[in-house]
C-alpha cells in the first residue's frame, strides 16, 4: 500500500436506535433492527473504498459503541471509547479527532454535533447526518493544527438509504 499523506476524518452518526423500552436511560438505548442491519452494511461500503483508519473513537452510549464495533470488525481497528463524545458539540468532536494524533480517524457519535460538524466542514452542503451516515473529509496536511484551521481539500457523503 502506498504511504498516506494528509489527514482524513470520517464522521459516522450512530445507527438507528430502539425507542421501544422507555425505561432505559438514553445512554443505554440499543440499535433497532434497521440499525443492526445498516451499521455493518455502511462499514462494508466504507471498507470498499480502501480506507483504513488509524483510530476509531466512539461515544460511550450503547448505540454508538455498537455502531463503532461494526466498523471496527470490518476495518480491523479497535475502538477507543470516549465519554466526552456523548452528546458532544461539533468543536468537541473535531478536537477529539485532533487529540488522537492519528492521521486517519473515524469518529462515531450523535446529533446535533455530528450534523453541525459535517455542515461546517462541507461548506453547508451536508445539512443533516441521518442515522448511520458516513461523511469523509481530507486535508493535504499532516498537522491537525493546520487541518482544523482550514477547509478540507475534499469530502464525500454516504447514507444507508
Amino acid at each position: 500500500m502506498t504511504p498516506r499523506h494528509g489527514i482524513t476524518l470520517v464522521l459516522v452518526r450512530h445507527a438507528k436506535s430502539d425507542w421501544g423500552d422507555e425505561s432505559l436511560d438514553d445512554h443505554d438505548r440499543p440499535l433497532n433492527e434497521r440499525g443492526r442491519r445498516d451499521a455493518p452494511r455502511m462499514a462494508e461500503r466504507l471498507a470498499s473504498t480502501g480506507f483504513v483508519p488509524d483510530a476509531i473513537l466512539s461515544s460511550t452510549a450503547l448505540r454508538a459503541r455498537t455502531t463503532a464495533d461494526a466498523f471496527a470488525a470490518e476495518l480491523g481497528v479497535p475502538v477507543t471509547p470516549d465519554a466526552d463524545l456523548y452528546g458532544a458539540p461539533a468543536d468537541t468532536l473535531l478536537s477529539a479527532a485532533a487529540k488522537s494524533g492519528a492521521a486517519a480517524v473515524l469518529v462515531v457519535a450523535h446529533d446535533p454535533g455530528m450534523s453541525a460538524l459535517a455542515e461546517r466542514l462541507s461548506g453547508g452542503r451536508i445539512g443533516h447526518m441521518p442515522t448511520c451516515a458516513v461523511a469523509t473529509f481530507t486535508w493535504p496536511t499532516d498537522e491537525w493544527d493546520v487541518a482544523t484551521a482550514i477547509d478540507p481539500e475534499d469530502w464525500s457523503f454516504d447514507t444507508p438509504r
